[in-house]
């Protein structure tokens, strides 16, 4: 039975790899300010997959960061200045490796999302462990504030089979019982976002990602799992 279940998974698997269409990164500028106050703007520097690069907008005015910024400036009664650093199919070790050594100077909010195409690589649970061991302990060193998000809801895509969004779901739940545990351990904030709730409208025209309405709930969940935020304006 597990050889036919196997069997079914990475048939599923091969084909949507062929069948399935993701949606670009989309054009704009990938740094901005949104502008609140006369104050010193607050840093934030988005890394991440292809969540983080905007897939299944039109434009990058409409992705994740720039909308994180804008609630984040909301919040905090400040100006955000906020710069992305993401691929589509960027992995943890891609983050590890190649995302975080760019990123130089002080930095207020750190924000962290990959993972999706570390389950869908099947990545091992200690190949997951220690990369994101080793991007939490660079971080903590770049920011004074560093928040991670899960993995996406691969597991509820409409596109994807269903056996196979059983096994994404069973692998997703893996990574994300490592990710609270480290996060926990590292002093780090973490947004579940695979396992929240969906909006209407949350998925975008490829099925995968998450629309303009999608990030913005995401955003502003995000923005909610940052626990220094709330005690920023007292």
């Amino acid at each position: 039975m597990r050889i036919l279940h196997r069997s079914l998974i990475l048939a599923e698997s091969v084909w949507a790899q062929h069948a399935i269409t993701l949606d670009p990164e989309p054009p704009g500028d990938r740094v901005g300010v949104v502008e609140n106050g006369t104050g010193a703007p607050l840093r934030l520097v988005a890394i991440g997959d292809s969540m983080v690069a905007g897939c299944g907008t039109d434009h990058q005015s409409h992705a994740l960061t720039p909308r994180i910024a804008a609630h984040l400036s909301e919040r905090t009664g400040r100006s955000v200045a906020w710069e992305t650093h993401a691929r589509l199919g960027a992995t943890m070790r891609r983050v590890r490796h190649r995302f975080l050594p760019e990123v130089g100077g002080d930095v207020d909010v750190l924000f962290l999302c990959a993972g999706s195409n570390d389950v869908m690589a099947n990545r091992s649970p200690q190949e997951w462990n220690d990369d994101l061991l080793s991007v939490l302990d660079s971080a903590r060193q770049k920011a004074s504030h560093v928040v991670l998000c899960s993995s996406g809801q691969l597991h509820h895509s409409p596109k994807l089979p269903r056996a196979l969004r059983r096994e994404l779901g069973r692998r997703i739940d893996e990574q994300t019982r490592i990710s609270q545990e480290l996060c926990a351990r590292e002093g780090v904030d973490f947004a579940d976002a695979a396992h929240s709730l969906l909006v209407d409208g949350f998925w975008a025209g490829d099925g995968f990602h998450p629309s303009a309405a999608g990030y913005e709930f995401a955003a502003g969940f995000v923005v909610e799992s940052m626990s220094w935020v709330g005690a920023s304006r007292e």
